[in-house]
């Protein structure tokens, strides 16, 4: 079991690295709105040349197999809560990497995700690899 949810995690901070990489990405191309929108093409050329955005998809497709492998494992009910830690990860680097404001309440929020995937966690049964 400690092999599997390495793996989740591995999956989560892989999935972390490409939100962190997409929105960063996303700042430099800008504003998307209707006027954009109505311009498909030429949104699509602009999202597509900014290197950010390019790997941080790159970086979704590689946490997928490794996804993939995981729930090959264990049961989706049990795997399935790890990913709740993309939400605390994502959460700490936006707000020391991006320098993004995270009010309290979000800060508790995250404390009972943690305390809830601890839990899910407990339930595996024994030797469960």
């Amino acid at each position: 079991m400690l092999r599997t949810a390495s793996l989740a995690i591995l999956g989560v901070m892989v999935a972390t690295g490409g939100q962190l990489l997409l929105r960063a990405g996303m700042e430099r191309v800008g504003y998307i709105g209707a006027r954009q929108v109505a311009k498909p093409m030429k949104l699509a050329i602009q999202v597509a040349s900014e290197p950010r955005v390019l790997i941080g998809l790159v970086l979704f497709v590689i946490s997928a197999g490794v996804w993939l492998i995981v729930l090959s494992r264990i049961p989706l009910s049990l795997a399935y809560p790890f990913a709740g830690l993309t939400y605390v990860f994502v959460t700490v680097f936006s707000k020391f990497v991006l320098n993004e404001e995270v009010p309290g309440i979000r800060w508790l929020g995250l404390a009972l995700i943690v305390g809830g995937i601890f839990l899910v966690g407990r339930s595996a049964p024994p030797g469960l690899e």
